[in-house]
């Protein structure tokens, strides 16, 4: 699950570099952020050995090489292409994550006894695995990736304090989109989850883990990122900056939380 997180984070930053123009934010910017996917491609070479999500995973991290370097120059456009190579790459990756954890068993109790006695397999995402796990990682990279950016977008105004506040906006705003995406997900999970299961039976752990999930992992950062919002537009920026913190760490809490959920029940809750 470790992997499958830092390649969504990976992924997620990589994309969001397309909202940031070379002309307002230093090369170093992106020179950092492909340094930050190099370690988490490196973390999940380490995890994954020797699966066949290493191969795409090792490729990834010399295109993330490559960026860092190509980035050492202003509006390089080897660079851009890096990106969208080091992004593929990644994608890959996940892709082959997602298909080695959609093979492990789901270990829901209930859902195991059913195979026993020959019933059905249990709950499942509504749409086809490959479009169900693409629309889950998507969604996920996007909401970690725009929240990280936008905090280190705002750690850029403490040693660029003439900076326009029109990079910072844009991840917000991103943010925000991703996080609808994310609930759209998740909620529509939910609903085809409680089809086969009562949200008042404490007896599941689901029920004990969903609160905590939505409450952490939704309904916070969308608290938080509007406080954040709010902040920056009276370019009080390390205001935002610190509030962004507080995005970051709750929506890395809601997506491992979202993993751990869809292990147990098969469905991206």
């Amino acid at each position: 699950m470790l992997a499958i997180f830092s390649l969504r984070l990976a992924l997620g930053m990589l994309g969001s570099l397309f909202l940031l123009s070379p002309s307002q934010m230093h090369p170093r910017f992106f020179r950092t952020h492909f340094l930050t996917v190099l370690g988490l491609c490196m973390l999940t070479c380490i995890l994954v050995w020797p699966t066949t999500v290493f191969l795409p995973a090792i490729i990834a991290v010399g295109f993330a090489f490559l960026g860092a370097i190509a980035w050492y120059f202003e509006r390089s456009p080897l660079g851009w292409i890096l990106i969208m190579a080091a992004g593929g790459a990644v994608f890959v990756a996940l892709r082959q994550g997602e298909t080695l954890l959609a093979s492990m068993p789901i270990i829901d109790p209930r859902a195991e006894i059913a195979r026993a006695f020959g019933a059905s397999d249990g709950p499942r995402w509504p749409f086809t695995p490959l479009w169900g796990r693409i629309i889950d990682d998507l969604s996920a990279a996007a909401l970690l990736g725009f929240s990280m950016t936008a905090m280190l977008v705002g750690h850029s105004y403490l040693i660029s304090p003439g900076l326009s506040i029109r990079p910072l906006m844009l991840q917000l705003g991103a943010f925000f989109v991703a996080l609808l995406l994310r609930l759209i997900v998740a909620g529509v999970a939910l609903w085809f989850w409680t089809a086969d299961h009562s949200l008042t039976n404490l007896n599941d752990e689901v029920v004990l883990w969903l609160p905590v999930r939505w409450l952490i992992g939704i309904a916070g950062p969308a608290f938080f990122g509007f406080l954040a919002y709010r902040t920056a537009k009276i370019r009080s920026t390390q205001s935002a900056t610190g509030i962004l913190y507080v995005v970051v760490i709750l929506v890395f809490l809601g997506e491992l939380n979202a993993l751990l959920l869809q292990k147990i029940t098969g469905l991206p809750l």
